[in-house]
């Protein structure tokens, strides 16, 4: 067509060359700002599993049964959850005719209690917790039977219980509390498997919450299997447990390592647990 020109060789070439170092410029400059993006997204993510996994685990292990805290190494810890407690009757009333008082003496006593809210059938009761191994035992629980209102205004409730199972309260206890643990998955064991880090800087542990039933072992024997994954990318944890902080308090100590990609992220947290039964 007349009129109309091309470009030539020279130029198309030309053009790619400026085009392959406006390229090149623009990679050297952006790719490091690129990276660092991506970079801080991944520790910013691996601080949030990190944090939200200690967080999860410092306000369960606050409402733990007193005394009830077990370690094996540092790699897991157990505890038996407590949903609630109260007060018992220790003797009657005078002034509150048909009051009972707890008689271990019975085989299936019915007693008052003293709580905001009542007791929950079939969950367990348990007294005077004093060592770490007698609720996992078996020896101060019992199975609660029936539950009923004495008097709802005050938080006076009557309960009655079904398999006593040995149910005792230690001599030197005079505390007349108890505490309630719920029927389904009363032991959380938080476990953590597998740490370590590969070839490509991620983690290759897992942080699991394993929760079951009693086994009457008194003890914490080793590390279970199965749970729920709490945290991935673990490369590093460990489980500290001081019974004699003070006089009626543990301490939890948590630490928590988290890799991907070389980046790589270390929390701690500390929770205290009350071991006054």
């Amino acid at each position: 067509m007349a009129g109309v020109r091309g470009f030539t060789l020279v130029e198309l070439i030309v053009v790619m060359v400026l085009a392959a170092i406006l390229g090149g410029t623009a990679l050297v400059f952006f790719r490091p700002a690129t990276e660092a993006y991506f970079d801080s997204r991944r520790r910013a993510d691996l601080s949030d599993m990190a944090d939200t996994a200690l967080r999860r685990m410092a306000g369960e292990v606050r409402t733990a049964v007193p005394n009830s805290v077990q370690t094996a190494g540092t790699l897991c810890f157990r505890f038996v959850r407590s949903t609630g407690g109260g007060r018992y009757r220790k003797a009657a009333d005078v002034g509150r005719a048909g009051s009972r008082a707890l008689d271990l003496r019975e085989d299936a006593p019915a007693f008052d209690v003293f709580s905001p809210l009542p007791p929950v059938a079939e969950d367990w009761l348990v007294i005077g917790n004093q060592t770490g191994g007698d609720v996992y035992a078996g020896h101060n629980r019992a199975v609660i039977g029936s539950v009923s209102a004495v008097d709802a205004d005050l938080g006076t409730w009557r309960v009655g219980m079904g398999a006593m199972n040995g149910l005792q309260a230690p001599f030197s206890y005079a505390g007349g509390r108890f505490v309630t643990v719920p029927k389904v998955g009363p032991v959380v064991t938080y476990v953590c498997s597998g740490a370590g880090t590969n070839a490509a800087g991620t983690g290759t542990g897992t942080l699991r919450r394993v929760s079951g039933g009693f086994d009457g072992a008194a003890a914490l024997a080793g590390c279970p299997a199965g749970g729920d994954p709490l945290a991935r990318h673990v490369s590093a944890c460990r489980f500290v447990y001081s019974s004699g902080v003070t006089q009626e308090n543990g301490f939890v100590w948590m630490e928590l390592e988290l890799a991907e990609a070389h980046e790589k992220v270390r929390l701690a947290h500390g929770a205290h647990v009350v071991n006054l039964p």
